[in-house]
């Protein structure tokens, strides 16, 4: 690695350790400050506290990353042409390209890091900071359950080898709309498959109403041997309302090798917009890592452009906030877009990093 490369590396690496140390921190004060009272109430041990934000910390970190990388290339880039050291490394026949290689390539490792992170790590935080809340935060999470009573597509493996797909599920009423229950034999051939308009729990049992039931000759997978159709129905299922809430179907807390065998596995349960949905989530999870790469891709031009010298601090950060703003919003668009079933789920997750960049691209060829 030539001296300009680390030189430019080892001012990246510091101001994006830096920006990751300054979000952490703002995170946990403004999580701290908000939660006082009821760490106090609940008179929380000091050691669960900490367990509790640790847990969070590679969660901040993949969440921060895209944003603290902008920073540091374009603080980095900006220093470099608020001393002419930009023009000087063009008048010496650097092109764009070989001026912007350290950053691209530690844009390239850190994609890296944030997939392994998604991968390894921030199922198992996810699951850790959860229980913790569960189990010492009780007065926050009954509250917020409250204010979501309406959980949709909720998807979850029960007993009796079943799988549920339920539209909507109200957690204070239990009533539930749009069902649908596979079950299966120990091979996993499908065994039975009801439908039901809608379905409410009696207190003892579940009744459901409109309700389809449809069974399957398991020596001939897929074919139907009878039909039966019942106005309102008691069913012979073992999970009470508790039960759904507890085994809702928690995708943050599932890497890519679990998502995708999840959907392979039920992708013949004929429920199509939970299916759907989770299909975005899976492309998201792959295309998540990729928007570290493509933001310094965005800033990178922005940052040699840069001509005043007065403010640049403030102005590179201005940028930096700017262009992150806008990534998030898009791509959240773009996800919401695939889950109303607007794109497909692969295009949806990779709208925002394909404008990025194709902005980017546009930005260079036409101003270097």
């Amino acid at each position: 690695m030539q001296i300009l490369d680390r030189y430019i590396v080892r001012s990246i690496v510091s101001i994006f350790i830096s920006a990751s140390l300054v979000f952490s921190f703002l995170y946990i004060l403004i999580d701290v400050t908000s939660n006082l009272d009821e760490i106090i109430d609940r008179q929380i041990p000091f050691d669960i506290l900490l367990q509790y934000y640790a847990s969070f910390l590679p969660i901040i970190l993949v969440q921060t990353s895209a944003v603290c990388c902008l920073i540091a290339t374009l603080l980095t880039y900006s220093h470099l042409n608020n001393n002419n050291e930009i023009i000087v490394l063009r008048t010496s026949g650097l092109s764009f390209w070989k001026i912007a290689k350290p950053a691209l390539t530690f844009g390239l490792v850190l994609c890296a890091v944030i997939f392994w992170l998604n991968e390894k790590i921030v199922p198992e935080a996810t699951s850790q900071s959860e229980r913790i809340r569960n189990e010492h935060f009780i007065l926050k999470a009954d509250r917020e359950r409250k204010k979501q009573s309406q959980i949709q597509n909720l998807t979850f493996y029960g007993l009796k080898n079943r799988l549920y797909f339920i539209d909507s599920f109200d957690s204070n009423t239990f009533d539930i709309n749009g069902v649908t229950i596979i079950e299966y034999d120990n091979n996993q051939n499908i065994v039975e498959k009801t439908v039901a308009l809608s379905g409410k729990w009696t207190g003892i049992a579940w009744k459901f109403f409109q309700c389809h039931v449809t069974s399957f000759d398991t020596s001939q997978p897929n074919s139907s041997v009878k039909v039966r159709i019942y106005p309102e129905k008691l069913m012979d299922i073992k999970e009470t309302p508790q039960d759904f809430l507890r085994q809702k179907l928690n995708v943050s807390a599932m890497n890519i090798r679990q998502l995708y065998d999840y959907i392979h596995r039920f992708s013949q349960s004929g429920a199509t917009k939970a299916l759907n949905n989770l299909k975005v989530d899976l492309h998201a999870k792959l295309a998540f890592p990729v928007g570290n790469f493509v933001i310094i891709f965005v800033g990178l031009p922005l940052a040699m452009m840069t001509r005043s010298r007065k403010g640049i601090t403030f102005t590179s950060l201005g940028i930096a906030m700017v262009i992150g703003f806008l990534f998030y919003v898009c791509n959240a668009v773009g996800l919401a877009f695939g889950k109303g079933g607007l794109l497909p789920p692969i295009l949806s997750a990779w709208t925002a990093p394909l404008l990025f960049t194709g902005i980017a691209y546009y930005l260079i060829r036409t101003r270097f």
